[in-house]
């Protein structure tokens, strides 16, 4: 094979969407979000409007693909083979996550996209759901009684994206994950 038809590492399509995610992050720095257009970020980007709706469909989803990007840039969960270290280390990273501008940029993402499922979700934040039933997954193949994926999003997850959405002080991780221990006994 030449080396004309070999695929070059990472190619035009990561480069496009780069450029667009980037454009979308200068552009949410200068103005409301409110305010922001597909046509903003084409001109931004350097990228054709037409590939924008092709690759993105609407607004909401590049806005959530930026933001949940920005999302997986840190390490896996690990696992300590302890079901509540673990839970507080998945607390204290979903708390990182909402702490700075980008906690509330995806905040304001997803209340004004509206989502509907689970299924509308960008892929890193299902990849984090996903996770978390990974971690309650071994936490019971280790014989241990772990609490529901439902549970730890009401009890531990909802409690730091309402104190992000009312501009209260969130609550400790390890506190939360304590709270969910005691209210799911037999740990």
């Amino acid at each position: 094979m030449s080396d004309q038809h070999q695929s070059r590492p990472g190619g035009r399509t990561a480069r496009v969407r780069a450029d667009v995610l980037r454009a979308v992050d200068d552009l949410t720095t200068e103005q409301p979000l409110a305010q922001l257009t597909l046509a903003q970020v084409a001109e931004r980007s350097g990228v054709h409007l037409g590939t924008l709706y092709r690759r993105w469909g609407t607004l909401d989803g590049l806005l959530l693909d930026a933001v949940a990007e920005r999302l997986t840039t840190g390490s896996p969960i690990r696992d300590t083979g302890n079901l509540h270290a673990d839970l507080e280390d998945y607390a204290h990273r979903v708390a990182e996550d909402l702490s700075g501008p980008d906690g509330q940029l995806l905040l304001r993402t997803l209340v004004a996209v509206r989502l509907g499922t689970r299924a509308e979700l960008p892929p890193a934040l299902t990849r984090r759901f996903d996770e978390m039933q990974a971690l309650l997954d071994r936490a019971r193949a280790r014989g241990e009684n772990p609490p529901t994926l439902q549970q730890v999003v009401d009890i531990v997850v909802a409690p730091l994206y309402t104190a992000l959405l009312f501009g209260t002080t969130p609550a400790d991780p390890a506190t939360l994950v304590d709270r969910l221990m005691r209210l799911h006994p037999d740990q």
